[in-house]
């Protein structure tokens, strides 16, 4: 696996979790390529040994604050949905729909942006493509708006633009 530099080994907490992103990823297209996955024969990722190198090549996120499903039975759980051109934006500072946009815009063509009418603390965002809407996922979630304040990022199941509406691209530029 080491000399495989267009693979990974990821370990997940649960059989679930491991399922959910197998459903959710797979054949999803980033950066030009598909992702393919599929089962290991590996029960663990092996963490390397104190002082021996690997390069940088593995990485322990069960503490990192990129971490999402940290909380066994979080309400997080039930917000998980399979890549699409929409992106749920949420602990969002007091911020303008401009800088959001133009944040965004730097990873593809955002399309369509609303905040929720009962929370501006949340918005959903959408971008031209789903491969643009996943890189966009990688670069932004945790992004830090303010401070105190990190930006939380997710797929959607929902969409700005109704359906069937077709839309001048890019609505707007980043």
């Amino acid at each position: 696996m080491f000399n495989k530099q267009d693979s990974a080994l990821v370990q997940f907490a649960d059989t679930i979790q491991a399922h959910t992103a197998m459903m959710n990823l797979d054949k999803l297209k980033l950066w030009g390529k598909l992702i393919k996955i599929t089962p290991s024969k590996h029960v663990n990722v092996q963490m390397p040994k104190e002082g021996q190198p690997d390069a940088g090549l593995t990485k322990d996120y069960t503490n990192s604050p990129l971490h999402r499903f940290k909380k066994p039975h979080s309400k997080n759980y039930n917000n998980i949905f399979p890549p699409s051109t929409t992106l749920h934006l949420s602990n969002i500072p007091s911020t303008s729909k401009e800088k959001l946009v133009e944040l965004f815009g730097k990873h593809g063509s955002v399309i369509g942006f609303k905040f929720f009418q009962k929370d501006c603390k949340m918005a959903l965002l959408q971008m031209s493509s789903v491969e643009e809407a996943a890189i966009a996922l990688i670069a932004m979630h945790n992004y830090q708006l303010a401070e105190t304040c990190h930006l939380r990022v997710s797929f959607s199941k929902s969409s700005v633009i109704p359906q069937g509406q077709e839309v001048e691209q890019p609505t707007y530029d980043g």
